[in-house]
């Protein structure tokens, strides 16, 4: 009898008939002769009443409902989240379903309205976008039906309780895999940069076409095919890329729910799995006032679950970044020339002089690329046209923090260090774009 009473709901068509009710009955005080008429629409009420309810609950297993999703989500990416519905009823029937999405979401638009034939199937699609890495729990599915008479809901709950990790981009990662596969990386961004001489690493003899450089014609072969024959070189190969993230507190600025570290991360993801599809070795640091997180570089089937594994826990703080035992931690892991691609946030030119005696260090054996950011919310103010004297302040003051990351660029360069100054939604291209503008200049 519990479970029944817990069912059991009221719709707003059974308030709208008790209104109805309660008001002839008002009338009838004053006007006797519509008393009989009242009373038979109070009866007719409980009848159709006790008639709903027998309708609906008559069927024990009227109707099913399943939600459908991965146990992984992808951070900062819309993902698909599906409920499937089933009619059982002999007879058509309208639901609200309502999902029980995890708290961290705060989304108040769970409720879904439907009309179901008798037998038929429906599926209903929603996303859901985390902006933060970590495990999230679904409640249950609910399912509020009405019958054709409409005064009551029955309420169906699928315990479909479920917790998902959150993990970094692995959709914006498969995405920028399948483009390199199909080789459409420029339709997203990717410039195509030509390719400076020609590498020594030889792959194999093949025959002449038109447009081969001749320097590359391999003359005995040739003689002994009778037929010109040249060399094909492929692109280095085994070498070494250290993605690195600062997890200190300049890293926590936000954007579009995200932190900056949020967005390192996800950029790691795909840029490892770039450097190991072209057979370079991976590998990952972490820190902040210490050396966290270290990976060392390889290109195994299972590196990338390493990856993945590691940057699923990281998370930002808010102690300053101590360079130096970052250089020291490079040092001891680094043995031979690496790409060390750094994912820091550089606000002024002071800060960079605290630490570029480290910087210089790790760049004389080497090659470092340090990534840092734009602030977006500077440009509104930069092509702003002020009205006031405190807005020609403010245009003053964000002018000088856009004119101190250029020379922070300027810094860089002088002392032999790649830059890349970017805003955090085009993080992924630009950092794809120096990385393959390195292996085209065979720079490493």
């Amino acid at each position: 009898m519990g479970s029944f009473f817990r069912s059991l709901y009221l719709s707003p068509r059974f308030f709208i008939g008790l209104c109805c009710i309660i008001v002839l009955y008002s009338i009838a005080f004053a006007f006797p002769i519509i008393l009989t008429a009242a009373t038979i629409v109070l009866y007719s009420f409980i009848t159709l009443f006790f008639l709903d309810i027998w309708i609906l609950f008559g069927n024990t297993k009227g109707i099913r409902a399943h939600r459908i999703l991965g146990d992984t989500l992808s951070n900062g990416d819309s993902n698909d989240i599906y409920i499937t519905i089933d009619n059982f009823y002999p007879f058509t029937v309208r639901c609200t379903v309502i999902d029980e999405v995890p708290f961290q979401f705060q989304y108040r638009d769970s409720s879904h309205e439907m009309t179901l034939q008798s037998a038929e199937h429906k599926r209903l699609h929603y996303t859901l976008r985390p902006v933060k890495r970590g495990e999230y729990s679904f409640g249950a599915v609910l399912v509020f039906v009405r019958g054709t008479i409409g005064l009551i809901q029955k309420r169906y709950r699928f315990d479909e309780n479920k917790s998902v990790r959150v993990y970094p981009s692995y959709l914006q990662m498969r995405h920028y895999e399948l483009m390199a596969h199909s080789h459409r990386l420029t339709e997203i961004g990717i410039k195509r940069i030509r390719k400076l001489g020609h590498s020594m690493e030889f792959e194999h003899i093949r025959p002449y076409v038109l447009g081969d450089d001749y320097r590359t014609i391999n003359w005995k072969a040739s003689a002994r095919s009778n037929d010109l024959m040249v060399n094909h070189y492929t692109d280095e190969k085994s070498q070494q890329v250290f993605c690195i993230i600062d997890k200190g507190r300049t890293m926590k600025m936000p954007f579009e729910g995200m932190t900056l570290v949020d967005y390192a991360i996800n950029a790691t993801l795909v840029l490892a799995n770039i450097a190991i599809q072209k057979q370079d070795k991976a590998g990952l640091m972490t820190f902040s006032h210490k050396v966290a997180t270290i990976l060392p570089p390889d290109r195994n089937t299972k590196q990338m679950f390493k990856i993945q594994e590691a940057l699923y826990a990281e998370k930002s703080n808010f102690m300053e970044s101590d360079f130096e035992r970052l250089f020291a931690s490079i040092n001891a892991y680094a043995k031979q020339r690496s790409l060390i691609i750094i994912f820091t946030n550089m606000e002024t030119l002071s800060g960079l002089q605290r630490n570029i005696h480290a910087l210089q260090s790790i760049a004389r054996r080497h090659l470092l690329v340090i990534v840092f950011f734009e602030n977006t919310e500077l440009r509104a103010l930069l092509h702003s046209s002020p009205d006031n004297v405190e807005e020609v302040y403010h245009k003053a003051i964000a002018e000088k923090f856009a004119f101190e990351k250029k020379l922070i660029v300027k810094e860089l360069e002088r002392y032999g260090i790649q830059p890349v100054l970017t805003s955090p939604q085009n993080l992924t291209i630009d950092i794809l774009n120096k990385y393959i503008e390195i292996k085209a200049r065979r720079l490493l």
